[in-house]
């Protein structure tokens, strides 16, 4: 019933960015104060020393990063503002290395690269004998274990096949152009630089709520009821304290709307939004009491509260805890919903379970054994013995499984339809 493809996406070190770096990490000082006393430090440079450090940066790190000049000159007017200098009298070049002494490089997937879900790309020309272009997004992590959202695009075959198009050899952060000082209580705006692939497109926490990570984002094609298309995705935003869900929303993959959502369901993780409006209401599987998975029902894509308990655990594979795996599939025969549970030895697996296409509330069956689960060569990681996964993709009579293994890489898997369905009790 399933292929397990050879392709694996790793933790990679060498895929870097440039991020502000923000004194307050290293102490308990005020920052402007110390900021300004740097800031002043280098003004007090000669010009000689300037351009000898700057060109010792430029050596570096100039190849590893794109358009750095713009960037390091960037950061110099927001630490400019942020300590309350008067910059017109100030050359280029000391403003580029004050604006590199408030940077640092980060490699934001060196820990981890997992936890993957997937929709259709946007753009399906070219595409024969059943292909389809697709997005992945994937959690990256990196130093602090902050995780970001990252992106792959691809092709995926009728044949069992996947082949993702190459990452460019620059990574670049999506930029914050709205409300960028929000302590979180409203949206934010993020975007991709215009001259850079999605591939190459990392989102980063933006607000106090996300300072720790993006988690788990969850993707799905949304049809709303007047015919138009969105791409929605909620995820976990993590403070290093707390953590709630929030919402992305985009139409074309260049501009991002994260917004916190609220409710007593938001409070918690692993929400998953259906795929378009239920008689006329929004419907949303979510694990408000970390157990159990409830059906959520809302006139409001922004607002949450508890919902109608919809599955309990009842095999041994899932007797600790279950959840979703991703935001409900349509198929003819109703909502195919991947499921993950919890057993002994804390070992994650896998399953399926079918809803009711009218009245997803009405579960028609479930799987009574796993559809996946760890490989002995799978089995080993940061977290072992987990497999995970944030959505799937209906291909031909596929079901195609990005998943992630030991909360480390991400794996990928065919699933045949036909039986995974004639296998639900």
């Amino acid at each position: 019933m399933i292929y397990r493809h050879t392709l694996r996406l790793h933790a990679d070190p060498a895929r870097v960015v440039i991020r502000p770096f923000h004194l307050a990490w290293q102490t308990e000082d005020a920052e402007p104060g110390r900021a300004r006393r740097l800031v002043e430090a280098v003004l007090a440079l000669d010009t000689r020393t300037v351009r000898a450090e700057l060109g010792l940066v430029y050596r570096d790190f100039e190849t590893r990063h794109w358009q750095t000049r713009e960037v390091f000159l960037a950061r110099f007017e927001e630490v400019a503002a942020q300590v309350g200098l008067q910059p017109g009298a100030i050359g280029d070049a000391r403003k580029q290395l004050i604006g590199a002494y408030f940077c640092h490089e980060y490699s934001y997937a060196a820990a981890a690269l997992m936890n993957p879900s997937i929709v259709l790309h946007p753009d399906q020309s070219g595409m024969i004998n059943g292909a389809k272009k697709i997005i992945l997004s994937l959690r990256a992590v990196g130093e602090g274990h902050i995780s970001t959202v990252a992106f792959r695009e691809g092709v995926l075959t009728a044949s069992r096949d996947i082949e993702l198009m190459p990452q460019p050899p620059f990574a670049t952060a999506a930029t914050c152009s709205a409300n960028c000082a929000s302590t979180g209580n409203v949206p934010v705006t993020v975007r991709r630089h215009p001259k850079s692939t999605l591939s190459g497109t990392v989102i980063f926490p933006v607000t106090e709520p996300q300072r720790h990570g993006l988690e788990d984002l969850r993707l799905v094609e949304f049809h709303h009821g007047d015919g138009s298309r969105e791409y929605l995705g909620t995820y976990t935003a993590y403070s290093g304290r707390g953590i709630r869900s929030e919402l992305m929303r985009t139409k074309d993959f260049k501009s991002f709307r994260l917004a916190p959502l609220s409710g007593a369901a938001a409070a918690n993780k692993g929400m998953a939004l259906f795929p378009r409006q239920i008689d006329g209401r929004y419907a949303m599987i979510g694990r408000h009491d970390g157990e159990n998975i409830y059906l959520h029902r809302s006139d409001r894509l922004d607002h949450w509260e508890e919902g109608a308990l919809l599955l309990k655990p009842r095999y041994p594979w899932e007797l600790i805890q279950i959840g979703n795996c991703g935001s409900p599939i349509e198929l003819d025969e109703g909502w195919l919903l991947l499921t993950h549970g919890v057993g002994a030895m804390r070992k994650y697996s896998i399953g399926a379970v079918l809803l009711d296409k009218a009245d997803p509330s009405r579960v028609l069956g479930r799987t009574p054994d796993p559809i996946l689960s760890s490989l002995d060569h799978e089995r080993e990681g940061y977290v072992p013995n987990v497999v995970y996964s944030c959505g799937a993709l209906p291909i031909g009579g596929d079901l195609f499984l990005p998943y992630g293994v030991a909360d480390s890489s991400t794996a990928f898997a065919f699933i045949a339809l036909k039986e995974l369905l004639a296998g639900l009790r």
